[in-house]
């Protein structure tokens, strides 16, 4: 089957819910408003393009490449983004909801989560080294074996992880976290 080509273009305001779409390769594009809640996106890539105020929860990523792509302001629960094409993986999060969503096994160095909620998020085995996580919620999101080597977290909240189960050198952390940090300790901080 051809792959399709769209680059440069803007798509406002369609709606691809539960649709399938494949064999797609959308270079440098725009999606405004757009609805691919529950959308079948295996195969394609997106490569150079962001994504506004769009939904994109629970949307199948299998194979499907996100190279340098940008999401602002967009619904982005329970995607499971360790099904995705892991070459040149990039991505930056802004005022997004990624609640229930995994990452595992990806690769998310420099990648930045501005004022974002990630609740319930599985991070296992993620290289986060240098990422930002600026103004975040993290209420149960999972850090088992993951890079944090100067990961920031100074400015978000409700993160626990365990320091001897992840690689955590010059990680940044807020004095009001190191409880979440000695969680298993079960210790009676004042």
């Amino acid at each position: 089957m051809e792959t399709k080509l769209y680059q440069n273009r803007t798509f406002d305001t369609i709606d691809y819910s539960d649709q399938s779409l494949s064999n797609t390769e959308f270079v440098n594009c725009q999606f405004i408003n757009c609805n691919f809640s529950k959308s079948d996106l295996s195969y394609n890539d997106f490569l150079d393009s962001t994504f506004k105020n769009c939904n994109l929860s629970l949307a199948v990523l299998k194979n499907t490449g996100l190279k340098n792509i940008k999401f602002t302001g967009c619904k982005l629960m329970g995607l499971d983004f360790s099904a995705s094409n892991s070459f040149l993986f990039s991505m930056n999060f802004e005022d997004c909801l990624l609640d229930y969503s995994t990452f595992i096994y990806k690769k998310l160095k420099k990648t930045y989560f501005t004022d974002c909620s990630l609740k319930d998020v599985d991070f296992s085995n993620t290289d986060l080294s240098l990422a930002i996580f600026k103004n975040c919620d993290l209420s149960n999101a999972t850090f088992l074996e993951c890079n944090l080597e100067k990961t920031d977290f100074r400015t978000s909240r409700n993160y626990a992880f365990d320091p001897s189960e992840n690689k955590v050198k010059k990680t940044k952390v807020s004095h009001t976290a190191l409880a979440g940090l000695l969680e298993k300790f079960d210790l009676e901080i004042e």
